[in-house]
């Protein structure tokens, strides 16, 4: 059986969540690991909220990583993922998946990615937008008329992100709509991710991430900044670096997916965006592993 398991990213978080799988004592301990890492309670942070603290982006990338990781070491005791890949910050829980970084090592990457990505929001103000019913092709060639707007996201033939200075992002939303979009969001974030815009990150981040180990992957994990399959650790750190200001090849990384010939698609962590994603481009099935109730009865059905 060939199993693809893929983590989402930020955006996915709520109130509650992974509240279901605390009371594993496996799990516990992964909690208390990252309460001393980030020197703050995330269970707390986790459960009880309120949204705006958990949606600090510093917080959300650990509470993320650590819900989808939970998930994962629960379920890969019953069923064992062919191929990994996650969307943005589910890179990091993939990397953990395959074997390129332990857990804590992903806990200070991502609490540091999460600190950095809100200082580059301050420093270089902008914002996103979903641009849903319109080709990414027919995106691009709108967008390249504009400047200070680039692509963030390709999630799918028909869904596309755009990311870069307010202005210039309040303009492309206009130009889309008058062009056809079926219909273009404005999304609620701290900066415009994936794009130029977060250089100081990329920066910082790139003088980080060398203190840390990356060993090479135990099994095909798909990269965001390239859509393609990476195993050679030093590879794929330079290319976590770049994946900060490049864009998400989602729509790439679906595609190989789908080109090799997997049984099952998991999604590893909060909510189901991913899913809903790749939905449209398969009629395998799709199942999606957020609390203690899906992963039990996905257990007992395997």
């Amino acid at each position: 059986m060939n199993n693809a398991f893929m983590f989402p990213g930020q955006g996915s978080q709520y109130v509650g969540m992974a509240k279901s799988l605390y009371d594993n004592p496996e799990i516990k301990k992964l909690f208390d690991k990252t309460t001393e890492i980030i020197n703050d309670n995330i269970a707390d942070i986790m459960f009880e909220g309120p949204n705006d603290r958990l949606t600090e982006s510093k917080n959300t990338q650990v509470a993320i990583l650590l819900h989808s990781y939970s998930v994962y070491s629960i379920i890969s005791k019953t069923i064992k993922p062919t191929i990994v890949c996650g969307h943005s910050l589910g890179e990091y829980s993939a990397l953990v998946a395959s074997n390129v970084i332990s857990f804590e090592d992903a806990v200070s990457l991502v609490r540091k990615r999460g600190e950095l990505m809100s200082l580059a929001g301050e420093k270089a103000k902008g914002s996103m937008a979903a641009v849903i019913g319109m080709k990414a092709n027919d995106i691009e060639s709108i967008i390249d008329d504009i400047n200070g707007v680039v692509i963030a996201n390709y999630n799918g033939p028909l869904q596309t992100v755009i990311s870069g200075e307010d202005e210039a992002v309040d303009n492309a939303i206009k130009v889309l709509n008058e062009k056809g979009a079926r219909r273009v969001l404005k999304l609620n974030v701290s900066g415009a991710f994936h794009s130029q815009l977060m250089n100081y990150a990329y920066e910082e981040f790139s003088e980080f991430i060398e203190k840390f180990t990356f060993s090479n992957a135990s099994m095909d994990i798909i990269l965001n900044v390239t859509g393609c399959i990476e195993t050679d650790g030093e590879k794929i750190k330079e290319l976590l670096k770049k994946q900060i200001v490049s864009p998400v090849k989602w729509t790439d990384t679906m595609n190989v997916l789908i080109d090799a010939n997997m049984d099952k698609f998991y999604e590893i962590g909060p909510k189901k965006a991913l899913s809903g994603m790749i939905k449209r481009l398969t009629d395998k099935k799709i199942i999606g592993l957020d609390t203690m109730e899906h992963i039990n009865m996905e257990v007992n059905n395997a």
